[in-house]
């Protein structure tokens, strides 16, 4: 508890994942790029700075949690970034979902001055990250992992080693193949349901329990049954992890065909203005091809 932790990303997921760190009694050192969630982490008990180097001089491990590739890089390696205030024997952990290829250069970059460094995305959407219950993958090495392990058990109910610099978002990547298949596999069956006539929410009590059952149909079935977009997390985000798989899968000359097919469906919704709205919102896409909304009959 003795270490101070720094940290940089103060939004819809990182915001509540600093709460719990506070919560937690760490002290906490934060920078975020607008001011409105600096005041509130501010009068919630952190210290706030002005830049991410300050964040980096301050701490003792440095966590971000950023929208994509570039944001790490920049704030972590640019000019005036976490890198160019850190010490040796500070730890960054990059919570961002990012490309595997990115994380390994920014390590590469962070070993150099004697820097570790985790890659450790997570999953379980604005719910998890204010529960505490977000599951964490990791990269990096075993003895960096062990010293912030009950760090990050503060922000997460699995937190999981999958493997060295760049197996963490190698995983999470894995995770939004899956997310984004299932997402988009109840949104064509509450269609079905819906045209058929048949009350699609008791289609989903009926299988829920089932082995078409899952975590992602339990979160996700009742906000499109409440017709209910409000974001956890993103289809411009989920459109940026698909886009950061099919790139990674090129790379490895691993064809993901339905991949693929899901990564356009939310490149048109990003087109039709629906960025903003949870990737719940893909119903709308299939919804758009039947011309039928779907609603609760009861």
């Amino acid at each position: 508890m003795t270490q101070k932790i720094g940290f940089i990303g103060l939004g819809i997921m990182g915001k509540p994942m600093a709460k719990n760190l506070i919560a937690a009694g760490y002290e906490l050192v934060v920078y975020n790029k607008s001011k409105p969630g600096m005041d509130e982490l501010g009068a919630a008990g952190a210290t706030v700075v002005g830049s991410s180097k300050e964040v980096g001089e301050a701490a003792d491990v440095i966590i971000t949690m950023l929208p994509d590739s570039a944001d790490s890089e920049l704030v972590i390696l640019g000019e005036n970034g976490v890198l160019a205030g850190a010490s040796k024997g500070n730890i960054v952990i990059d919570m961002s979902s990012i490309a595997p290829l990115v994380s390994q250069k920014i390590a590469a970059e962070c070993e150099k001055k004697g820097v570790d460094m985790l890659d450790a995305p997570v999953s379980g959407g604005e719910p998890g990250a204010i529960e505490g219950t977000l599951s964490i993958m990791v990269g990096g090495k075993q003895g960096v992992f062990d010293c912030c392990l009950e760090i990050m058990q503060v922000m997460g109910a699995a937190v999981v080693l999958t493997g060295d610099i760049g197996a963490g978002n190698t995983t999470k990547l894995a995770n939004q193949i899956i997310v984004a298949a299932n997402i988009e596999a109840l949104s064509e069956a509450f269609v079905l349901a819906q045209k058929a006539g048949v009350d699609p929410e008791k289609v989903f009590n009926a299988i829920k329990g089932g082995l078409a059952g899952s975590n992602v149909m339990n979160a996700k079935g009742p906000m499109m049954l409440d017709r209910n977009f409000n974001p956890g997390f993103r289809i411009r985000l989920h459109q940026k992890d698909l886009r950061n798989v099919l790139q990674t899968a090129q790379d490895l000359n691993v064809p993901l065909p339905v991949t693929a097919l899901v990564q356009q469906i939310l490149g048109t919704l990003v087109n039709e203005g629906h960025e903003e709205l949870d990737h719940s919102g893909i119903l709308k896409f299939v919804e758009g091809l039947s011309k039928i909304e779907v609603k609760k009959q009861g």
